[in-house]
């Protein structure tokens, strides 16, 4: 099936990858929901009410983002790791030395320090050779409530993450903008053309070529807006990262996260700003978040979703 705007083709297996699953979970892999369209506004409640629960379980996971303490670049070559002072990556807590990583060019390689209290993927494994989070599942190094596991983001880099985390421990959920259903919209989606991309920026100025799916266009209060929609990867899924008024003024101040639900066969997209999220770096000084693009800076205030997070 080929799904056609002008000349402009979205593509079929993108539009199933959307359509046929059922229900949002939360960031940052969040998937995206079916169509509430034609539901009434306590039937829209519940499905909000049912995402934010999912939500707040995801964030309170011991694997989730409030347990990121720590991002450590590492040097080519010997990078010695633990909580001893003479260590290349200094950990908070564990081991004075855990073992060291090599960045190499054939890729990283861990060599264990010999503690039983250390695991590499849960094995007493010597050495191995380390994935980054670029290859798919990382490895992991663990000792107690603390690991760290390797990123790529044009170089290495570890991040480290503590079960015991204050902002974990002492977390009792996120304040939201009450439900609304008229920031459920519908509007028209301009598809990009084919292979586009743009140039996304992170917290650490780093740039990322990321795909376009194409421009969000809506009406709201009576002036027409856009958006552009960016793909994830793996599966591809279609979400947007915006700037709006309540930035700095109720929001956080770099911007919200938004999945969008539905990408219908006439081009006709529904974004639910209901369900607009921080992004890891609400949470963090640690995460490598990417910044809206100028083209999502909306003149608007977008009194939906959550608002700015506030760690004790």
């Amino acid at each position: 099936m080929n799904l056609m705007a002008g000349n402009k083709a979205i593509p079929a297996l993108l539009l199933a990858s959307v359509t046929l699953l059922a229900w949002a979970l939360s960031a940052p892999r969040l998937l995206v929901a079916g169509d509430e369209s034609g539901t009434d506004i306590e039937t829209h409640r519940s499905a909000i009410e049912d995402w934010r629960l999912r939500r707040d379980q995801r964030l309170r996971d011991p694997d989730g983002w409030l347990t990121l303490v720590g991002l450590d670049w590492l040097n080519d070559g010997a990078n010695s790791v633990g909580s001893a002072e003479d260590n290349d990556v200094k950990l908070s807590a564990g081991p004075d030395y855990w073992g060291t990583v090599y960045v190499e060019p054939e890729g990283l390689r861990f060599v264990r320090a010999d503690n039983p209290d250390i695991t590499v993927d849960g094995t007493l494994a010597d050495e191995v050779n380390m994935l980054s989070d670029a290859d798919g599942t990382p490895t992991r190094v663990r000792s107690g409530p603390l690991s760290f596991y390797p990123i790529w983001r044009e170089s290495f880099a570890l991040r480290v993450k503590d079960t015991q985390s204050p902002v974990l421990l002492n977390f009792d959920g996120i304040d939201n903008y009450d439900i609304q259903r008229d920031w459920r919209i519908e509007g028209n989606l301009i598809p990009a053309e084919e292979g586009e991309t743009i140039e996304i920026a992170n917290v650490q100025g780093q740039l990322v070529a990321e795909p376009v799916l194409g421009t969000f266009e809506f009406e709201k209060d009576g002036k027409i807006h856009q958006l552009l929609v960016q793909l994830t990867d793996d599966p591809p899924v279609p979400w947007i990262i915006f700037n709006d008024r309540t930035n700095g003024h109720g929001t956080y101040g770099a911007g919200r996260y938004l999945y969008v639900d539905e990408v219908t066969e006439d081009n006709r997209i529904v974004v639910d700003f209901n369900k607009a999220y921080n992004p890891p770096c609400a949470f963090t000084d640690y995460a490598t978040c990417p910044i809206p693009p100028q083209q999502n800076r909306l003149d608007l205030a977008v009194t939906a979703g959550e608002r700015d997070f506030h760690s004790h």
